[in-house]
């Protein structure tokens, strides 16, 4: 990781509860990256728990399409082919009562190098559906359960 990357990460990491008292609404956006195995892509950050979704904020003047190819990229070296199947819009009023994540489903991709661990990402990988890590989110097993079983869809996160 870049210097001026680990210092976007480190500010948007101290700013963030400042958005949460001043913004009305916030905006994430995360992908459901599927192989030609029918695997999974999932991450594992460094500063929260568990196994999600590749994905991140969309930032002022950026569209939700340019931040979840950004956040794909930076995060898993995953560059996109294709525009991505928007899946849903979830609120995730536990983390911030205004806070909402756009999950797409992304199918053409490619993955020119897979980028080493960093500060942000401590491990990424593919994974089947019935070999997910252990600690695999909640709301990334709801989004797969819809996505690949027809589960109903929830608007929470």
């Amino acid at each position: 990781m870049t210097n001026k990357a680990r210092r976007k990460t480190f500010i948007i990491q101290a700013l963030r509860p400042i958005w949460r008292l001043t913004r009305g609404l916030t905006l994430g956006a995360q992908g459901v990256v599927i192989d030609g195995r029918a695997r999974v892509l999932l991450v594992r950050h460094r500063y929260r728990p568990g196994w999600h979704f590749p994905g991140g904020g969309v930032e002022r003047g950026e569209t939700i399409a340019d931040a979840l190819a950004r956040e794909l990229r930076e995060e898993a070296g995953i560059v996109l082919t294709a525009p991505a199947e928007l899946h849903g819009i979830f609120s995730h009023g536990e983390n911030f009562p205004g806070d909402h994540i756009a999950v797409y489903i992304v199918r053409a991709w490619q993955q020119p190098e897979a980028p080493p661990s960093n500060m942000e990402i401590a491990e990424h990988g593919f994974f089947t559906l019935d070999d997910l890590p252990r600690g695999t989110s909640t709301p990334a097993m709801a989004r797969l359960a819809e996505i690949f079983d027809g589960a109903d869809m929830s608007e929470m996160w």
